[in-house]
């Protein structure tokens, strides 16, 4: 029986980077086939919370392949039917606006249009600063465009970001499934 194989798609949230390489090991442990995906961003940018180098050789090392973050490497994902599902986590709220909006100019933009030639999932998990304000209007195009499905998310810091919503992570595995069958897990509001 063929793997199902997730696009993990990585954006500059960079707090929530290494929630999502947890995922990624536990969605390797049950046995999905992962294809790393990161934005140049993500790719090239040392920060704070950790260098970009270790970012990539502990993505390369779960998925047992090379992390693809070029436009010209994300294209031939949906042509050759490289993913059953795309997940992208953590999903910036410019990312987020780039996806409701049709633009491609980054590698995971390019690799989650790519994949939607396909008319296969897309399951996002938020991260953003500003989901409540700025970002609030692309989260709703989102949550009402076909094929897209939402990890459960929440306020994480009411009293300091009143407008921050970030995806529960520990919820991956189960939103991928759902999405897998055309579902959305609820609540989707935790």
């Amino acid at each position: 029986m063929k793997k199902i194989s997730v696009g993990f798609a990585m954006c500059g949230s960079f707090c929530t980077i290494s929630k999502a390489l947890i995922q990624m090991q536990k969605l390797k442990d049950l046995g999905y086939d992962i294809i790393p995906i990161m934005s140049e961003n993500v790719y090239g940018t040392d920060t704070r919370f950790a260098p970009a180098e270790k970012i990539i050789a502990a993505a390369e090392s779960i998925c047992g392949r090379t992390v693809i973050s070029s436009i010209t490497r994300s294209e031939p994902i949906g042509p050759k039917g490289m993913t059953d599902i795309m997940l992208v986590a953590p999903c910036t709220g410019n990312t987020a606006a780039k996806l409701a909006s049709g633009i491609t100019d980054t590698a995971v933009t390019m690799a989650v249009k790519s994949h939607l030639r396909q008319q296969k999932p897309v399951l996002v998990a938020i991260a953003t600063n500003d989901a409540l304000a700025g970002s609030a209007q692309n989260i709703g195009r989102l949550l009402n465009t076909r094929h897209y499905y939402f990890v459960p998310f929440s306020q994480d810091d009411p009293d300091k970001k009143p407008t921050s919503l970030v995806a529960d992570f520990s919820l991956i595995p189960e939103a991928l499934e759902a999405a897998l069958n055309g579902k959305q897990i609820q609540p989707i509001l935790a």
